[in-house]
């Protein structure tokens, strides 16, 4: 390739100014913009087409799903408050029967966090049949989130 070949000769612009010459990757860099762009214009769109969903129903609709929301979060909320508390009384129970046997907090802690960790890690694992079986596909589903809670205990 002589130096004639890689040359491009300038055309003025209409109004007599010189053209800037675009960098080699400038195209590719556009495209992708563009590409990018596109992408987020999709995604707008969609969030509009959601919202243009919920703001056809009627009023009344929209707050009789809040209404229904609420109770739902109420409910999950009263549900694990009761869990809550319920757990804190067995965990003060084991307590009370470890010291009475001569065990330690911590012994109690550590067989707790053995058995839960035998559960999530062990198939068919229900501690006695204690746990039922739609507690464990409840615990299945959640598995990775309780692998790292029970990592952290």
């Amino acid at each position: 390739m002589s130096i004639a070949d890689a040359l491009t000769i300038a055309q003025m612009n209409p109004d007599g100014s010189v053209p800037v010459p675009e960098a080699p990757d400038a195209q590719a860099n556009a495209a992708a913009a563009a590409l990018e762009r596109e992408a987020q214009l999709e995604a707008l769109q969609t969030q509009m087409a959601d919202l243009q969903e919920v703001l056809s129903k009627p009023l009344s609709e929209i707050l009789a799903d809040h209404e229904r929301f609420k109770k739902a979060a109420a409910a999950w909320d009263a549900f694990g408050a009761m869990w809550m508390l319920s757990q804190r009384a067995m965990r003060r129970v084991a307590l009370d029967l470890a010291e009475q046997q001569g065990v330690s907090e911590a012994d109690v802690v550590a067989r707790a966090m053995a058995y839960g960790n035998e559960v999530l890690n062990g198939e068919d694992v229900d501690l006695s049949g204690s746990i039922a079986p739609a507690q464990m596909a409840h615990i299945a589903r959640h598995k990775l989130f309780l692998r790292n809670q029970f990592r952290q205990g």
